[in-house]
């Protein structure tokens, strides 16, 4: 089961440095974010970067980077980081720091560039703030669900099965529950499975 963590601390930071970099940033922001308003105010996650799809704040590019590093709330910043720490480490050991910080930032700015896109159609006339690593955690989700599918030997029956699960249980709640950009959700995993196949084609990484 490559879902289970069986690393003591020291071992995880050396083995995942880019898990680790990317959980030590959320909380970094959230801490900014708390003592600048707090990570629940409106016009706090806006001025450091959240995704709006109305008015200017639409068309500036670097806001669906760093929103992926903003959190509504502990609990937001809490679960995403958990699911970071326990589903995201066995990817970067297959792919490399880099290939998997490329799929990770490419596929967390496509999925919130989509969920901006898609729920700006038509008439807007209130405004929906946007934040959180979600998007990009999904398109982790995503490279998985691909060697899920075309690379069934890289992963055990075990594992496959908890990918199903959580993929399930991600796309019933990312529509349930309130307040949730399913559409970054979706985005995610479309934008991971694709990516993936993309690295692994364009940048080979040599078998050891």
């Amino acid at each position: 089961m490559i879902f289970i963590r069986y690393e003591k601390w020291r071992s995880y930071l050396r083995y995942y440095p880019v898990t680790c970099a990317l959980i030590l940033a959320n909380v970094i922001m959230f801490i900014v974010l708390s003592l600048n308003g707090g990570s629940a105010n409106l016009y706090t996650l806006v001025k450091y970067g959240a995704t709006v799809n109305v008015g200017p704040e639409k068309d500036e590019l670097w806001r669906y980077a760093a929103a992926m590093f903003l959190h509504n709330g502990f609990a937001h910043l809490f679960f995403n980081s958990f699911s970071l720490l326990v589903f995201a480490p066995p990817l970067e050991r297959l792919m490399g720091w880099w290939r998997y910080a490329l799929l990770y930032l490419g596929g967390g700015f496509i999925a919130n560039l989509l969920g901006v896109v898609i729920s700006s159609r038509g008439t807007v006339e209130i405004g929906i703030v946007s934040v959180g690593a979600s998007g990009a955690i999904y398109a982790v989700y995503g490279a998985f669900l691909y060697i899920a599918v075309f690379q069934r030997a890289m992963m055990d029956e075990g594992s496959r099965k908890t990918l199903y699960g959580l993929l399930v249980m991600g796309i019933i709640m990312s529509f349930a529950a309130p307040n949730i950009n399913y559409m970054a959700h979706i985005g995610g995993l479309i934008a991971g499975f694709f990516i993936y196949g993309l690295i692994i084609r364009v940048f080979k990484r040599k078998r050891r």
